[in-house]
C-alpha cells in the first residue's frame, strides 16, 4: 500500500468544482470532502425537498467511498450540514435507510445557509480495507 496520498476521482459523483479532491487516500485512511446534493451528470434533481436533497448528498458520498473501495461499514465519523434544526429528523430517516446497519460516528450542524442555497452537505472519514479502487488515484504533490 502507497502511503503517500492519493487523490480518488469517480465519475459517478460530482466532479469537484473547485481546487479541492472528491476525496483523498492515505494509507488506509479516506477523506471525503463535502458533498451537496448535485447529480454526478449535473442534471437538475427531480425536485428540491429536503429529503430528495439529503439522498442525493448522501449517494455521492457513498459512491466515492465505494469508487475507494469502501463500503458503508468502513465509515468512521460522518458530518452533515443542514439548513434549518427542524430537518434534523428528516435528515435521520434518510441516513438510517441509506446506511443500513452502519452506524458511524456522527455530526449534525445547523447551519443559516449553503452554497447554491442547497439544504444539505456532508462529508465523511473512513478506514478502507486493502480492497481494490475502483476509481482514479493519483499521489498529490508537486511531481504531476
Amino acid at each position: 500500500m502507497n502511503d503517500k496520498p492519493q487523490t480518488i476521482l469517480t465519475d459517478t459523483a460530482p466532479a469537484p468544482a473547485g481546487h479541492y479532491s472528491q476525496a483523498i487516500r492515505s494509507g488506509s485512511s479516506l477523506y471525503i470532502s463535502g458533498q451537496l446534493p448535485i447529480s454526478a451528470d449535473k442534471a437538475p434533481l427531480p425536485d428540491m425537498h429536503f429529503e430528495t436533497q439529503a439522498r442525493q448528498a448522501i449517494a455521492n458520498m457513498l459512491r466515492i467511498l465505494e469508487a475507494a473501495g469502501g463500503a458503508p461499514a468502513d465509515l468512521c465519523r460522518v458530518t452533515a450540514y443542514i439548513v434549518d434544526v427542524e430537518n434534523w429528523p428528516r435528515f435521520n430517516r434518510v441516513y438510517a435507510d441509506m446506511l443500513g446497519e452502519a452506524k458511524p460516528a456522527r455530526t449534525v450542524v445547523p447551519v443559516p445557509e449553503l452554497h447554491y442555497g442547497y439544504l444539505v452537505e456532508v462529508d465523511a472519514v473512513a478506514t478502507l480495507p486493502d480492497r481494490e479502487q475502483k476509481a482514479f488515484t493519483r499521489p498529490q504533490g508537486n511531481d504531476l
